[in-house]
């Protein structure tokens, strides 16, 4: 099963010796979250599924754990290829994207950090931001990089998330939409491009092939 979804914004590092004070007293954090999804019961195996602030604040500091995870590891692909970060949101293109290169990865936190319960993170990096899915070890994480890059391009297109101005936080419904229909209640399925084709279709997406 797929604990949570995160989207992040990648910002891009700072040169040495120029942070600020405030960064270096609270610890600047390298992503900033656009979009969260967590299925099932949240991490804790709590049965509540919206708690009280203090449990919501731990979620979020757990999601936000991942994310800086999944940030550092987009700067060690970029570092070790060479390829320099980049700064900001480019113009969507006229023709939708092709993810099938993306860079991306996965890896896997102890129990603890910051899940009470070891799991593994499959990320893909696409120009200035990253998405994630948290899975249970035991998940089939093949079909978790074919389902995040089929969920990927098609959050690029139905939430315009590479045009200027672009904010997802506005539109949290189509992402909430995507996510019901490619991962229902956190289970990933073995979809053909008929059922992919009709979806795009009937949510007006248009995506590369």
């Amino acid at each position: 099963m797929v604990r949570a979804f995160v989207l992040l914004a990648l910002d891009p590092p700072t040169p040495v010796g120029h942070a600020s004070p405030v960064h270096a007293s609270l610890g600047h954090t390298p992503c900033r979250p656009l979009y969260t999804r967590i299925f099932g019961d949240p991490p804790g195996n709590s049965p509540v599924p919206e708690g009280p602030p203090r449990q919501r604040l731990r979620r979020k500091e757990q999601l936000l754990a991942v994310g800086r995870q999944v940030a550092s590891q987009c700067r060690l692909l970029q570092s070790s290829s060479g390829r320099p970060s980049a700064p900001q949101l480019p113009q969507l293109p006229d023709e939708p994207l092709s993810l099938q290169d993306a860079p991306g990865g996965l890896f896997q936190l102890p129990p603890g950090d910051p899940f009470p319960e070891r799991v593994t993170v499959v990320w893909l990096s696409v120009s200035a931001l990253a998405f994630a899915l948290v899975c249970d070890p035991q998940e089939n994480l093949s079909l978790a990089e074919i389902t995040l890059r089929r969920l990927a391009p098609r959050l690029l297109a139905s939430l315009r998330l590479l045009s200027p101005g672009a904010n997802v936080l506005l539109r949290p419904d189509a992402a909430d939409v995507l996510l019901d229909r490619l991962l229902p209640h956190g289970q990933m399925l073995f979809l053909n491009e008929r059922f992919l084709q009709a979806m795009d279709r009937e949510m007006g997406i248009k995506t590369s092939r």
